[in-house]
């Protein structure tokens, strides 16, 4: 009796797990995720998308996680071949009726000074703080490296800032 009782549970779970998202106003913060690191990167990326389901813009100025020092928010685009990353110091504005997709290759989230290795299976907590909205408590899930298509360059490869 217990096995199928086991199973229903793990079968719950997944699902919640898969459609983890965030509310803050009329702001909606789906699935945030990040990537394995190798045990000596000092450095990880998160993403995200959101939703702005309201009438005024919402500006993404920030934010942390407790696996790092530093929160940054990035874009990256490729000149000549070569990644360029740098850095978006007023932040990320998401229009009324707009949708932001922070991913690998262009904007996203970068965490410096990471305090041990960003492990699969292992979600962290995370805040991300917007003008509007204020301060809203999320969770990182981490895939594995490779588990989602690759643009055409990761954020983080062949890298010149």
């Amino acid at each position: 009796m217990r096995l199928p009782i086991a199973i229903v549970m793990a079968i719950a779970l997944a699902g919640a797990a898969a459609a983890h998202d965030f509310k803050a106003g009329d702001l909606v913060i789906d699935h945030p995720w990040s990537r394995t690191t190798p045990p000596v990167a000092k450095t990880g990326a998160g993403y995200v998308t959101i939703t702005n389901n309201g009438t005024e813009s919402d500006t993404l100025v920030g934010g942390s996680a407790e696996i790092s020092g530093g929160f940054e928010l990035h874009t990256s685009e490729i000149v000549d071949g070569v990644a360029k990353m740098r850095p978006l110091t007023e932040g990320v504005t998401i229009a009324p009726g707009e949708t932001m997709t922070l991913e690998p290759g262009g904007t996203h989230i970068m965490l410096t000074g990471l305090k041990g290795p960003i492990r699969e299976s292992e979600p962290f907590a995370g805040t991300l703080v917007f003008e509007q909205a204020g301060e809203v408590p999320i969770k990182f899930v981490v895939e594995g490296f490779g588990s989602r298509p690759e643009p055409e360059a990761d954020a983080h490869e062949g890298l010149q800032q």
